[in-house]
């Protein structure tokens, strides 16, 4: 039975922080982190993201312009850039280190201690990718909102509300920090060492060999 769990846990860990790191690229690029409604024109929406800002018209579709400097950014963009960043490279190291550290994946004679330790660095580097993918998520979403009840800003200006891309961030970084959670429990679960059949006949068949010298030493 812990065999059991501890196989789904360890498909399911590396399947969520894959989901995870999958929706945090997209989230990285989708200019979709802010929208604004325009009251006057209604057949114009505007978009922001962290690479360019679109405009979407009925008639022309969606047309977007890339930022011109990096420099010029609020800082919220620039670290939002660096943090989504290395949370994909995170990620991508979090996915490849506890894909090794499968039980279902073997590689020569690896130990099962080496799998143990393998999985435990995969759902720590799966919690830092899902970290360093809320903090922007969180921050952007945070200054929109100081924005939006600005009271210095009159009435009649437009505001920035939360995008999709927002969102899909938030699921992302929580399905990150679920899977390392979960490549955890199952290299928590595997610290009691569980033979598999073909390792407890091996076992026994050493345990009857050693039986069987004492007992021809004795006799001898």
């Amino acid at each position: 039975m812990a065999l059991v769990f501890r196989t789904v846990a360890q498909l399911a860990g590396v399947s969520l922080s894959l989901l995870g790191w999958v929706l945090s690229c997209l989230t990285n690029y989708l200019p979709h982190w802010k929208n604004l409604n325009l009251d006057l024109n209604e057949m114009e929406n505007w978009t922001m993201g962290l690479w360019q800002t679109c405009v979407i018209q009925e008639e022309v579709g969606m047309q977007c312009k890339d930022f011109d400097s990096f420099l010029a950014l609020p800082a919220e963009l620039r670290v939002s850039r660096i943090l989504m960043f290395l949370s994909h490279g995170l990620g991508f190291l979090g996915l490849l280190v506890s894909g090794f550290g499968l039980d279902c994946l073997r590689i020569g004679g690896s130990p099962r201690d080496l799998k143990r330790r393998l999985l435990i660095l995969g759902g720590i580097l799966s919690w830092a990718s899902g970290i360093t993918a809320l903090v922007p998520v969180s921050w952007v979403a945070h200054k929109t909102v100081q924005e939006f009840w600005d009271e210095n800003v009159p009435d009649f200006v437009p505001r920035w509300e939360f995008g999709e891309a927002l969102f899909l961030g938030w699921f992302a970084g929580l399905s990150l920090l679920l899977g390392g959670c979960l490549l955890n429990g199952a290299a928590c679960s595997s610290h009691a060492p569980l033979a598999s059949g073909r390792y407890a006949v091996a076992q026994t068949q050493d345990h009857h060999q050693q039986l069987e010298t004492r007992n021809t030493n004795l006799k001898n």
